[in-house]
């Protein structure tokens, strides 16, 4: 049905790859709606891909929402601000969706004010130069919102010696169930054509490609009625992992990321939309990044639904608004099936990378009766960056740590797609991570 849309269109694609089941319907025509401001908010330090941020408030202290609350700890980190006007109530540790006890700012929400958020004021970006444009970015706490939450700052800064010819939008989301991303393509596409605009304008980019999944019809609609000739809206097969970056410039550039390279290599930004969308909110309304959409679906839900959410906000909230657990709930992710992150709490917060909460009512991949490896090979068929992935968890498994480069360890970036695929039940992507680990450890002594 998807691809019947675009049947006069040759729809691209990357090599290998799986075809789970989408699970979308329950929240793909469901509006985005706002969840309601709760009593206390937890913003961890570490919402990152890099060092964590540093507290610039004090304990008591009062802050206006979009009020900066920390400052980036390095160059691979960024800015936090407050998600609601409020008091910080504690500079201490609380649970983070890693697990573990994390460094956070806790701030109770003042029940009388009208949560607005005061517009920051922000330079014209037409006047700024790569470095300045990309430090505004790092103000505003813009992070990749597709669930990396990589610092968007040093992806658009450009190294001497570099150019961008290409922007790639990532409109994929490819992980099943989640539609934060199609919904934010339909009901705002001006932000995301914005958006897209001020990264070719700073970066010089000549051309940018949209690429989105077919079964997104409604979300390529939006964005062609809005996009001039230089932005190219690229429908695309649906697969997964096509929303990894490198799967999504092969498959709409037909360029492959050298091993051990970056998008930047072949001369290539790469964002997601949601991110784009952010970055026009800043330099056009002077709302740094202190709500997102999130998807919470899944059997466990009673009223799926995508909400926009305060981060900070914690699990319990969203599960309250859509209705409560079904009692037959076995298992909470953050993220999609393929590569969320299981919560053993619903005191977590949102953070910037959350892209979806989801409720399922058997355990996905999780104490499964695990057999002996028939060598049958799915696992080197579905692996997009054609990689052995049962020889790395084998190696990982017997901690042959010296040996894990030589079969390209760090190529991959864990999409699961082995695991999914192994009708041994093998847990290879987790030996994969274990692998990564010892090898980063061995590295470290030496």
């Amino acid at each position: 049905m998807a691809n019947a849309a675009f049947q006069n269109e040759e729809l691209n694609t990357f090599k290998h790859g799986v075809h789970p089941l989408e699970n979308k319907g329950a929240t793909s025509f469901r509006a985005i709606e706002r969840v309601p401001f709760v009593k206390e908010y937890v913003m961890p330090l570490s919402q990152h891909i890099g060092a964590p941020s540093v507290p610039i408030v004090s304990t008591g202290q009062e802050v206006l929402r979009g009020e900066r609350i920390a400052d980036p700890g390095g160059f691979v980190s960024t800015t936090l601000h407050s998600p609601v006007t409020g008091r910080v109530t504690s500079l201490g540790p609380r649970l983070h969706a890693n697990g573990k006890m994390m460094p956070a700012i806790t701030i109770e929400a003042d029940p009388y004010a009208s949560q607005r958020a005061q517009p920051q004021e922000r330079p014209d970006p037409a006047k700024l130069d790569n470095r300045a444009f990309a430090k505004q970015l790092q103000d505003a706490g813009l992070v990749g919102l597709g669930g990396a939450a990589f610092p968007s700052h040093v992806k658009v800064q450009i190294p001497e010696g570099k150019k961008i010819e290409y922007v790639v939008i990532n409109g994929v989301e490819c992980e099943p169930y989640l539609t934060c991303d199609d919904r934010l393509m339909v009901e705002r596409p001006e932000a995301v054509i914005r958006g897209t605009r001020l990264l070719m304008d700073n970066t010089g980019a000549r051309k940018a490609f949209i690429g989105i999944e077919a079964n997104k019809p409604d979300a390529v609609e939006a964005l062609r009625a809005l996009a001039p000739g230089e932005i190219v809206i690229s429908p695309l097969q649906v697969k997964y992992p096509q929303g990894a970056e490198k799967m999504l410039i092969k498959a709409l550039l037909g360029l492959e990321v050298p091993s051990g390279g970056l998008p930047l290599d072949l001369d290539v930004l790469t964002n997601n939309v949601g991110t784009t969308a952010a970055i026009a909110d800043w330099f056009d309304l002077g709302i740094p990044l202190i709500e997102r959409v999130v998807t919470v679906t899944g059997p466990g839900i009673p009223h799926p639904r995508n909400l926009l959410v305060p981060l900070g906000t914690p699990l319990s909230a969203l599960i309250e608004y859509c209705g409560g657990l079904r009692k037959e709930t076995k298992q909470l992710i953050m993220g999609g099936p393929m590569m969320g992150m299981t919560q053993k709490s619903l005191d977590v917060p949102v953070m910037k990378g959350t892209s979806g909460l989801l409720a399922l009512t058997r355990v996905f991949q999780v104490d499964i009766q695990e057999y002996p490896c028939i060598k049958c090979g799915r696992c080197l068929e579905s692996c997009p960056m054609f990689l052995n992935p049962t020889r790395l968890a084998h190696l990982a498994k017997m901690k042959v740590v010296d040996k894990l480069a030589d079969y390209n360890l760090m190529d991959c970036f864990e999409c699961a797609s082995c695991s999914y695929t192994c009708p041994s039940n093998i847990p290879l992507v987790q030996w994969i991570r274990i692998g990564k680990v010892m090898a980063r450890e061995a590295q470290n002594k030496k």
